[in-house]
Protein backbone atom coordinates (compact mmCIF):
# COMPACT_ATOMS: atom_id res chain seq x y z
CA UNK A 1 0.00 0.00 0.00
CA UNK A 2 1.38 3.44 -0.89
CA UNK A 3 1.78 6.57 1.23
CA UNK A 4 -1.20 8.04 -0.51
CA UNK A 5 -3.35 5.18 0.67
CA UNK A 6 -2.15 5.61 4.32
CA UNK A 7 -2.90 9.30 4.30
CA UNK A 8 -6.44 8.49 3.44
CA UNK A 9 -6.83 6.58 6.70
CA UNK A 10 -5.96 9.56 8.95
CA UNK A 11 -8.71 11.55 10.68
CA UNK A 12 -8.73 15.14 9.87
CA UNK A 13 -8.82 17.09 13.17
CA UNK A 14 -10.36 19.93 11.44
CA UNK A 15 -13.31 17.75 10.58
CA UNK A 16 -14.08 17.11 14.30
CA UNK A 17 -16.69 19.47 15.58
CA UNK A 18 -16.01 21.54 18.77
CA UNK A 19 -19.31 20.31 20.29
CA UNK A 20 -18.24 16.66 20.29
CA UNK A 21 -14.94 17.47 22.07
CA UNK A 22 -16.76 19.41 24.76
CA UNK A 23 -19.18 16.49 25.28
CA UNK A 24 -16.34 14.02 25.82
CA UNK A 25 -14.63 16.40 28.26
CA UNK A 26 -17.85 16.79 30.24
CA UNK A 27 -18.24 13.01 30.51
CA UNK A 28 -14.73 12.74 31.89
CA UNK A 29 -15.51 15.34 34.56
CA UNK A 30 -18.71 13.50 35.56
CA UNK A 31 -16.91 10.16 35.84
CA UNK A 32 -14.17 11.74 37.97
CA UNK A 33 -16.73 13.38 40.25
CA UNK A 34 -18.63 10.11 40.69
CA UNK A 35 -15.42 8.28 41.51
CA UNK A 36 -14.47 10.91 44.10
CA UNK A 37 -17.96 10.70 45.60
CA UNK A 38 -17.70 6.91 45.77
CA UNK A 39 -14.33 7.16 47.50
CA UNK A 40 -15.77 9.61 50.04
CA UNK A 41 -18.78 7.35 50.68
CA UNK A 42 -16.56 4.30 51.17
CA UNK A 43 -14.21 6.26 53.42
CA UNK A 44 -16.90 7.64 55.69
CA UNK A 45 -18.71 4.27 55.76
CA UNK A 46 -15.51 2.76 57.14
CA UNK A 47 -14.69 0.54 54.16
CA UNK A 48 -11.56 2.48 53.18
CA UNK A 49 -10.84 3.99 56.61
CA UNK A 50 -8.29 2.17 58.77
CA UNK A 51 -9.66 0.02 61.63
CA UNK A 52 -9.45 1.80 65.00
CA UNK A 53 -8.02 0.03 68.06
CA UNK A 54 -10.57 0.12 70.89
CA UNK A 55 -10.92 -1.28 74.38
CA UNK A 56 -13.85 -3.60 74.90
CA UNK A 57 -16.03 -4.06 77.98
CA UNK A 58 -19.05 -6.27 78.55
CA UNK A 59 -22.42 -5.08 79.75
CA UNK A 60 -22.99 -7.17 82.87
CA UNK A 61 -25.35 -7.73 85.76
CA UNK A 62 -23.96 -6.57 89.10
CA UNK A 63 -25.24 -6.65 92.66
CA UNK A 64 -25.36 -3.66 95.03
CA UNK A 65 -23.57 -5.66 97.75
CA UNK A 66 -20.42 -5.49 95.63
CA UNK A 67 -20.00 -1.90 96.79
CA UNK A 68 -19.48 -2.96 100.41
CA UNK A 69 -17.45 -6.13 99.74
CA UNK A 70 -14.23 -6.14 101.77
CA UNK A 71 -12.50 -9.06 100.04
CA UNK A 72 -13.19 -12.11 97.90
CA UNK A 73 -11.97 -15.68 98.18
CA UNK A 74 -12.48 -18.98 96.35
CA UNK A 75 -12.93 -22.47 97.72
CA UNK A 76 -15.14 -25.55 97.79
CA UNK A 77 -18.31 -26.76 99.50
CA UNK A 78 -17.46 -29.32 102.20
CA UNK A 79 -19.63 -31.39 104.56
CA UNK A 80 -18.54 -31.05 108.17
CA UNK A 81 -20.23 -34.35 109.10
CA UNK A 82 -19.07 -37.03 106.71
CA UNK A 83 -18.44 -40.75 107.23
CA UNK A 84 -16.88 -43.55 105.19
CA UNK A 85 -18.89 -46.50 106.49
CA UNK A 86 -16.99 -49.77 106.74
CA UNK A 87 -17.51 -53.10 108.48
CA UNK A 88 -15.69 -53.95 111.72
CA UNK A 89 -15.36 -57.57 110.55
CA UNK A 90 -14.52 -59.29 107.28
CA UNK A 91 -17.52 -60.65 105.42
CA UNK A 92 -19.46 -60.86 102.17
CA UNK A 93 -22.27 -58.39 101.44
CA UNK A 94 -25.63 -60.15 101.08
CA UNK A 95 -27.89 -57.08 101.23
CA UNK A 96 -27.38 -53.45 100.16
CA UNK A 97 -30.31 -51.05 100.54
CA UNK A 98 -28.92 -47.74 99.22
CA UNK A 99 -27.39 -46.13 96.16
CA UNK A 100 -25.85 -42.77 95.35
CA UNK A 101 -28.24 -39.99 96.36
CA UNK A 102 -30.28 -42.09 98.80
CA UNK A 103 -31.48 -40.17 101.84
CA UNK A 104 -31.14 -42.13 105.07
CA UNK A 105 -32.17 -41.64 108.70
CA UNK A 106 -30.09 -42.39 111.75
CA UNK A 107 -30.29 -46.12 112.50
CA UNK A 108 -31.45 -47.19 109.03
CA UNK A 109 -29.94 -50.50 107.85
CA UNK A 110 -27.64 -49.73 104.93
CA UNK A 111 -26.13 -53.18 104.34
CA UNK A 112 -25.91 -56.68 105.81
CA UNK A 113 -22.98 -59.10 105.73
CA UNK A 114 -23.03 -62.88 105.64
CA UNK A 115 -23.30 -63.97 109.31
CA UNK A 116 -23.76 -67.75 109.45
CA UNK A 117 -20.64 -68.25 111.59
CA UNK A 118 -21.46 -65.57 114.15
CA UNK A 119 -25.10 -66.71 114.26
CA UNK A 120 -23.92 -70.22 115.17
CA UNK A 121 -21.64 -68.76 117.83
CA UNK A 122 -24.57 -66.77 119.19
CA UNK A 123 -26.75 -69.90 119.36
CA UNK A 124 -23.99 -71.77 121.20
CA UNK A 125 -23.58 -68.90 123.65
CA UNK A 126 -27.35 -68.86 124.26
CA UNK A 127 -27.28 -72.61 125.01
CA UNK A 128 -24.37 -72.09 127.40
CA UNK A 129 -26.39 -69.47 129.23
CA UNK A 130 -29.27 -71.90 129.74
CA UNK A 131 -26.87 -74.63 130.93
CA UNK A 132 -25.19 -72.28 133.38
CA UNK A 133 -28.54 -71.16 134.73
CA UNK A 134 -29.56 -74.79 135.30
CA UNK A 135 -26.24 -75.48 137.04
CA UNK A 136 -26.80 -72.46 139.24
CA UNK A 137 -30.25 -73.72 140.27
CA UNK A 138 -28.80 -77.14 141.09
CA UNK A 139 -25.97 -75.59 143.10
CA UNK A 140 -28.41 -73.47 145.07
CA UNK A 141 -30.55 -76.53 145.84
CA UNK A 142 -27.52 -78.46 147.07
CA UNK A 143 -26.48 -75.49 149.15
CA UNK A 144 -29.91 -75.27 150.79
CA UNK A 145 -29.86 -79.00 151.61
CA UNK A 146 -26.31 -78.78 152.99
CA UNK A 147 -27.26 -75.71 155.02
CA UNK A 148 -30.21 -77.52 156.67
CA UNK A 149 -28.13 -80.62 157.41
CA UNK A 150 -25.34 -78.53 158.88
CA UNK A 151 -27.79 -76.67 161.15
CA UNK A 152 -29.30 -79.95 162.47
CA UNK A 153 -25.92 -81.57 163.07
CA UNK A 154 -24.73 -78.48 164.88
CA UNK A 155 -27.51 -78.90 167.44
CA UNK A 156 -27.12 -82.68 167.63
CA UNK A 157 -23.41 -82.56 168.28
CA UNK A 158 -24.01 -80.19 171.20
CA UNK A 159 -26.38 -82.72 172.76
CA UNK A 160 -24.01 -85.59 172.06
CA UNK A 161 -26.37 -87.43 169.73
CA UNK A 162 -23.90 -87.64 166.82
CA UNK A 163 -20.19 -87.98 166.56
CA UNK A 164 -17.94 -84.99 165.95
CA UNK A 165 -16.84 -86.53 162.63
CA UNK A 166 -20.41 -86.47 161.32
CA UNK A 167 -20.65 -82.79 162.25
CA UNK A 168 -17.35 -82.03 160.51
CA UNK A 169 -18.55 -83.82 157.39
CA UNK A 170 -21.76 -81.77 157.27
CA UNK A 171 -19.81 -78.57 157.79
CA UNK A 172 -17.46 -79.38 154.92
CA UNK A 173 -20.42 -80.19 152.67
CA UNK A 174 -22.06 -76.91 153.62
CA UNK A 175 -18.98 -74.88 152.70
CA UNK A 176 -18.47 -76.85 149.48
CA UNK A 177 -22.08 -76.23 148.45
CA UNK A 178 -21.65 -72.49 149.10
CA UNK A 179 -18.53 -72.40 146.93
CA UNK A 180 -20.36 -74.32 144.21
CA UNK A 181 -23.11 -71.66 144.19
CA UNK A 182 -20.54 -68.88 143.79
CA UNK A 183 -18.87 -70.78 140.94
CA UNK A 184 -22.21 -71.39 139.25
CA UNK A 185 -23.08 -67.68 139.52
CA UNK A 186 -19.77 -66.64 137.94
CA UNK A 187 -20.19 -69.26 135.23
CA UNK A 188 -23.64 -67.87 134.51
CA UNK A 189 -22.22 -64.35 134.24
CA UNK A 190 -19.52 -65.57 131.86
CA UNK A 191 -22.10 -67.31 129.69
CA UNK A 192 -24.25 -64.16 129.62
CA UNK A 193 -21.21 -62.08 128.64
CA UNK A 194 -20.38 -64.56 125.87
CA UNK A 195 -23.95 -64.28 124.57
CA UNK A 196 -23.71 -60.49 124.63
CA UNK A 197 -20.44 -60.67 122.68
CA UNK A 198 -22.05 -62.97 120.13
CA UNK A 199 -24.92 -60.51 119.69
CA UNK A 200 -22.41 -57.69 119.21
CA UNK A 201 -20.62 -59.77 116.58
CA UNK A 202 -23.93 -60.22 114.75
CA UNK A 203 -24.56 -56.48 115.01
CA UNK A 204 -21.16 -55.91 113.36
CA UNK A 205 -22.56 -57.62 110.26
CA UNK A 206 -25.21 -54.89 109.97
CA UNK A 207 -24.22 -51.41 108.79
CA UNK A 208 -26.51 -48.70 110.18
CA UNK A 209 -26.64 -45.00 109.40
CA UNK A 210 -24.78 -43.01 112.09
CA UNK A 211 -26.84 -39.85 111.44
CA UNK A 212 -29.36 -38.38 109.01
CA UNK A 213 -27.44 -38.16 105.75
CA UNK A 214 -27.27 -38.58 101.98
CA UNK A 215 -25.23 -41.31 100.31
CA UNK A 216 -22.44 -39.70 98.26
CA UNK A 217 -20.65 -42.78 96.90
CA UNK A 218 -21.27 -46.52 96.82
CA UNK A 219 -17.96 -48.40 96.79
CA UNK A 220 -19.18 -52.02 97.02
CA UNK A 221 -22.09 -54.17 95.90
CA UNK A 222 -23.81 -57.43 96.81
CA UNK A 223 -21.31 -60.29 96.67
CA UNK A 224 -18.25 -58.14 97.42
CA UNK A 225 -16.08 -59.05 100.38
CA UNK A 226 -15.52 -56.17 102.79
CA UNK A 227 -12.95 -55.84 105.52
CA UNK A 228 -11.90 -53.16 108.00
CA UNK A 229 -8.71 -52.66 105.96
CA UNK A 230 -8.86 -53.17 102.21
CA UNK A 231 -5.55 -54.94 101.76
CA UNK A 232 -6.06 -56.47 98.30
CA UNK A 233 -7.51 -55.35 95.00
CA UNK A 234 -10.67 -57.48 95.27
CA UNK A 235 -11.45 -56.57 98.87
CA UNK A 236 -13.37 -53.39 99.70
CA UNK A 237 -12.98 -51.24 102.80
CA UNK A 238 -15.63 -48.50 102.85
CA UNK A 239 -19.01 -49.72 101.64
CA UNK A 240 -20.57 -46.25 101.25
CA UNK A 241 -19.66 -42.65 101.99
CA UNK A 242 -22.39 -40.52 103.54
CA UNK A 243 -22.63 -36.85 104.45
CA UNK A 244 -24.95 -34.70 106.54
CA UNK A 245 -26.17 -32.13 104.01
CA UNK A 246 -27.24 -29.75 106.79
CA UNK A 247 -23.57 -29.39 107.78
CA UNK A 248 -22.36 -27.99 104.45
CA UNK A 249 -19.93 -25.07 104.62
CA UNK A 250 -17.61 -23.37 102.17
CA UNK A 251 -13.92 -23.68 102.94
CA UNK A 252 -11.86 -20.84 101.44
CA UNK A 253 -8.21 -19.83 101.74
CA UNK A 254 -7.68 -16.20 102.74
CA UNK A 255 -4.21 -14.71 102.43
CA UNK A 256 -2.45 -13.85 105.67
CA UNK A 257 -2.31 -10.18 104.65
CA UNK A 258 -6.13 -10.03 104.38
CA UNK A 259 -7.17 -12.23 107.30
CA UNK A 260 -7.52 -9.16 109.50
CA UNK A 261 -10.63 -8.23 107.50
CA UNK A 262 -12.40 -11.46 108.46
CA UNK A 263 -14.38 -11.79 111.70
CA UNK A 264 -16.52 -14.55 113.20
CA UNK A 265 -20.21 -14.32 112.28
CA UNK A 266 -19.36 -11.80 109.55
CA UNK A 267 -21.99 -11.56 106.77
CA UNK A 268 -20.93 -13.11 103.47
CA UNK A 269 -22.27 -13.65 99.98
CA UNK A 270 -21.73 -17.09 98.40
CA UNK A 271 -21.81 -17.79 94.67
CA UNK A 272 -21.56 -21.32 93.25
CA UNK A 273 -20.09 -21.95 89.81
CA UNK A 274 -22.77 -24.61 89.25
CA UNK A 275 -25.56 -22.07 89.95
CA UNK A 276 -24.21 -18.82 88.44
CA UNK A 277 -27.52 -17.00 88.53
CA UNK A 278 -28.03 -17.44 92.27
CA UNK A 279 -26.53 -15.88 95.39
CA UNK A 280 -26.64 -17.41 98.88
CA UNK A 281 -26.37 -15.58 102.18
CA UNK A 282 -23.70 -16.86 104.53
CA UNK A 283 -21.77 -16.10 107.70
CA UNK A 284 -18.26 -16.80 108.87
CA UNK A 285 -18.44 -20.01 110.88
CA UNK A 286 -14.81 -20.58 111.82
CA UNK A 287 -11.33 -19.17 111.29
CA UNK A 288 -9.05 -22.20 111.53
CA UNK A 289 -6.37 -21.32 114.11
CA UNK A 290 -3.40 -22.26 111.94
CA UNK A 291 -1.86 -21.04 108.70
CA UNK A 292 -0.62 -22.91 105.65
CA UNK A 293 2.94 -21.69 105.32
CA UNK A 294 3.34 -23.13 101.82
CA UNK A 295 0.53 -20.89 100.53
CA UNK A 296 0.66 -18.15 103.19
CA UNK A 297 -3.09 -18.53 103.73
CA UNK A 298 -5.54 -19.21 106.56
CA UNK A 299 -8.57 -21.44 106.05
CA UNK A 300 -11.95 -19.83 106.78
CA UNK A 301 -15.22 -21.79 106.95
CA UNK A 302 -18.42 -20.04 105.87
CA UNK A 303 -21.80 -21.58 106.68
CA UNK A 304 -24.92 -21.24 104.53
CA UNK A 305 -27.80 -19.19 105.89
CA UNK A 306 -30.06 -20.43 103.09
CA UNK A 307 -30.48 -24.19 102.58
CA UNK A 308 -30.90 -25.52 99.07
CA UNK A 309 -30.98 -29.14 97.88
CA UNK A 310 -28.95 -28.18 94.81
CA UNK A 311 -25.91 -27.35 96.94
CA UNK A 312 -23.61 -30.38 96.85
CA UNK A 313 -20.24 -31.22 98.42
CA UNK A 314 -17.10 -30.38 96.41
CA UNK A 315 -18.82 -27.66 94.35
CA UNK A 316 -16.60 -24.71 93.50
CA UNK A 317 -17.61 -21.53 95.31
CA UNK A 318 -16.69 -17.86 95.59
CA UNK A 319 -17.23 -15.96 98.83
CA UNK A 320 -17.52 -12.20 99.24
CA UNK A 321 -16.89 -10.99 102.81
CA UNK A 322 -19.16 -7.99 103.46
CA UNK A 323 -18.81 -5.01 105.77
CA UNK A 324 -22.51 -5.10 106.74
CA UNK A 325 -25.63 -7.21 106.42
CA UNK A 326 -27.35 -6.95 103.07
CA UNK A 327 -30.96 -5.92 102.51
CA UNK A 328 -33.46 -7.36 100.06
CA UNK A 329 -32.57 -4.62 97.57
CA UNK A 330 -28.91 -5.56 97.75
CA UNK A 331 -29.83 -9.01 96.45
CA UNK A 332 -31.43 -7.68 93.24
CA UNK A 333 -29.03 -7.41 90.28
CA UNK A 334 -29.13 -4.66 87.67
CA UNK A 335 -27.55 -4.20 84.25
CA UNK A 336 -24.56 -1.85 84.22
CA UNK A 337 -21.41 -0.81 82.38
CA UNK A 338 -18.47 1.41 83.15
CA UNK A 339 -19.24 5.11 82.92
CA UNK A 340 -16.30 5.54 80.56
CA UNK A 341 -18.28 3.73 77.84
CA UNK A 342 -21.00 6.42 77.72
CA UNK A 343 -20.73 9.56 75.61
CA UNK A 344 -23.12 12.50 75.32
CA UNK A 345 -23.99 13.38 71.73
CA UNK A 346 -26.79 15.59 70.44
CA UNK A 347 -28.05 15.85 74.01
CA UNK A 348 -28.42 12.09 74.32
CA UNK A 349 -26.37 9.46 76.12
CA UNK A 350 -24.97 6.89 73.73
CA UNK A 351 -22.68 3.88 73.58
CA UNK A 352 -20.92 2.14 70.70
CA UNK A 353 -22.10 -1.47 70.52
CA UNK A 354 -19.63 -3.84 68.90
CA UNK A 355 -21.05 -5.99 66.10
CA UNK A 356 -18.36 -8.05 64.46
CA UNK A 357 -15.56 -5.74 63.27
CA UNK A 358 -17.79 -2.63 63.30
CA UNK A 359 -19.56 -0.47 65.85
CA UNK A 360 -23.15 0.67 66.04
CA UNK A 361 -24.14 3.85 67.82
CA UNK A 362 -26.97 3.23 70.29
CA UNK A 363 -28.95 5.57 72.54
CA UNK A 364 -29.16 4.37 76.15
CA UNK A 365 -31.19 5.31 79.20
CA UNK A 366 -29.16 5.31 82.42
CA UNK A 367 -30.12 4.91 86.05
CA UNK A 368 -28.33 4.78 89.40
CA UNK A 369 -24.57 4.86 89.79
CA UNK A 370 -22.46 2.41 91.77
CA UNK A 371 -18.84 3.46 91.97
CA UNK A 372 -17.49 3.69 88.42
CA UNK A 373 -20.44 1.65 87.10
CA UNK A 374 -23.75 3.03 85.92
CA UNK A 375 -27.07 1.27 85.45
CA UNK A 376 -28.40 0.75 81.92
CA UNK A 377 -32.18 0.86 81.95
CA UNK A 378 -32.69 0.68 78.18
CA UNK A 379 -30.60 0.48 75.02
CA UNK A 380 -28.21 -2.36 75.92
CA UNK A 381 -28.52 -5.74 77.59
CA UNK A 382 -26.28 -7.97 79.67
CA UNK A 383 -23.69 -9.68 77.50
CA UNK A 384 -23.40 -6.90 74.91
CA UNK A 385 -19.89 -5.75 74.02
CA UNK A 386 -19.27 -1.98 74.09
CA UNK A 387 -16.35 0.33 73.39
CA UNK A 388 -14.66 1.79 76.45
CA UNK A 389 -13.45 5.40 76.21
CA UNK A 390 -14.50 5.87 72.56
CA UNK A 391 -12.51 8.50 70.63
CA UNK A 392 -14.06 11.52 68.92
CA UNK A 393 -13.21 10.00 65.52
CA UNK A 394 -15.39 6.94 66.11
CA UNK A 395 -18.57 6.98 64.04
CA UNK A 396 -21.57 4.74 63.52
CA UNK A 397 -20.34 1.87 61.31
CA UNK A 398 -16.61 2.48 61.91
CA UNK A 399 -14.31 -0.53 61.57
CA UNK A 400 -12.46 -1.51 64.73
CA UNK A 401 -9.89 -3.85 66.16
CA UNK A 402 -11.05 -5.07 69.54
CA UNK A 403 -8.94 -5.30 72.64
CA UNK A 404 -10.72 -7.07 75.54
CA UNK A 405 -10.68 -5.30 78.90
Amino acid sequence: MGNEDLSKLRIDKASVTPGAAKSRKKIRYIVAALAALLVLILFFSGVLSPAANVQVATVSQIYPYQTFTLLNASGYVVAQRKAAMASKITGRIIELNVEEGSRIKKGDVIARLENNDVTAARDQAAANVKASQANLLSAKANFQDASLAFSRNKQLVKNGYIAQSDYDTSEARFKSAGAAVEAAEESSKAAAAALKGANVAIDYTILRAPFDAVVLTKNADIGDIVTPIGATANVQSAVVTVADMTSLVVEVDVSESNIGGVKLDQPCEIQLDALPGMRFRGRTHMIVPTADRTKATVMVKVRFEDKDSRILPEMSAKVAFLSRDESAEDMKPFTAIGQAAIITKDGKKKVFLIEGDKVREAVVTTGKQMGDMIEIVQGAKAGDKVVMKPSDKLRDGSRIKTEEK
